[in-house]
């Protein structure tokens, strides 16, 4: 096993000997140990050169010329490629590269979202956006929930409209809230926010709450509104979706969710779920939405949210087509 400062020895070695004679090596470690030691060698030019001259002398005693490093995520890539061939080398610079990537408010993403929604109250809304571009969307949603309707519609607009900020900003940004996160609870540019960003964000909240914030920015960008509007996908969009697929979503959905679902979809929505089940299951579900009585409103949008998540996740599969208009599939 190489673990600790051996691998970071090791790395500092097959740095020196070329990528030829560094993928040999590799060939007699195991993947784990792989893994270890490209996390170090990938850092490697960060090393202090008297460390890496100490560990090379103690290998080799000729080596005594700058010139022989060749060091980074680069050569990390060209030793990796030779060892393990082009997929699988990309596939572990990747789990490298997100082991070693910086992470913007790291320090925040270990509150409770109540409390990361204490936190910024009260925050510029460009603050409250650029936090929100680093976090997971259900955790943004919880934020985003918890501002006022007329922030809201702000902060999501600002989030779908940031491209690129800079790192320094960013860790300035950080550095303050990590501040207040103590006293409250005990160059290259860094892409955040996007459109996508927003759209995951809506995705978790409630009905109500998504339907506030696009009205809100339909009245600062209602271009963006629309963009992302065309980038959601809502229970009532089903009515875009073949048969076949309609099929593969009913017979994976919770039979329940599904009575929930259609307790208040539109008849045409209705129709095109009843017209895809069995008749044995079209008459259960029949029975009992007629046995269901009063319903909550939020627990038939939950009901709708899952199915539609479940939606997305057998596209993401090749299992169904959730598609815009006929155009998008080739027969």
């Amino acid at each position: 096993m190489v673990a600790g400062s051996a691998a970071r020895r090791a790395a500092v070695v097959l740095s020196a000997i070329g990528p030829e004679l560094a993928a040999k090596v590799y060939e007699h470690l195991s993947e784990e140990e792989i893994e270890q030691v490209t996390l170090d060698l990938a850092q490697a030019e960060h090393l202090p050169s008297a460390e890496r001259l100490d560990v090379l002398n103690s290998f080799c005693a000729d080596v005594g010329t700058q010139s022989l490093f060749s060091m980074g995520i680069t050569y990390a890539q060209s030793v990796l490629e030779r060892a393990l061939g082009v997929q699988r080398s990309r596939e572990m610079l990747r789990r490298v590269t997100e082991a070693t990537a910086p992470r913007p408010f790291a320090g925040l993403t270990a509150l409770d979202p109540a409390q990361l929604a204490a936190l910024l109250s009260g925050e510029h809304p460009q603050t409250i956006a650029l936090v929100l571009s680093h976090l997971d969307p259900s955790a943004a949603a919880i934020v985003l929930r918890s501002l006022s309707p007329q922030d809201q519609g702000e902060v999501a607009e600002r989030v779908a409209t940031m491209e690129r900020t800079n790192p320094a900003l960013i860790s300035s940004v950080a550095e303050i809230l990590e501040r207040k996160t103590s006293a409250l609870f005990g160059t290259d540019l860094s892409r955040t926010g996007g459109v996508d960003v927003v759209v995951g964000m809506l995705n978790q909240v409630d009905r109500s709450t998504e339907r506030g914030i696009l009205t809100s920015m339909e009245a600062l960008d209602p271009d963006l509104a629309d963009e992302i509007r065309r980038r959601m996908f809502l229970f009532e969009d089903f009515r875009q979706v073949d048969d076949r697929s309609i099929q593969q979503i009913i017979r994976a959905a919770d039979q329940h969710d599904v009575v929930l679902a259609l307790k208040a979809a539109s008849d045409e929505i209705a129709q095109l779920f009843f017209r895809n089940m069995s008749q044995r299951m079209a008459d259960v579900i029949g029975d009992d939405l007629r046995a269901l009585g009063p319903t909550r409103v939020r627990d038939v949008e939950a009901a709708q949210q899952r199915i539609v998540a479940l939606a997305r996740r057998l596209e993401e599969s090749g299992e169904v087509i959730l598609g815009d208009s006929p155009g998008d599939v080739l027969q």
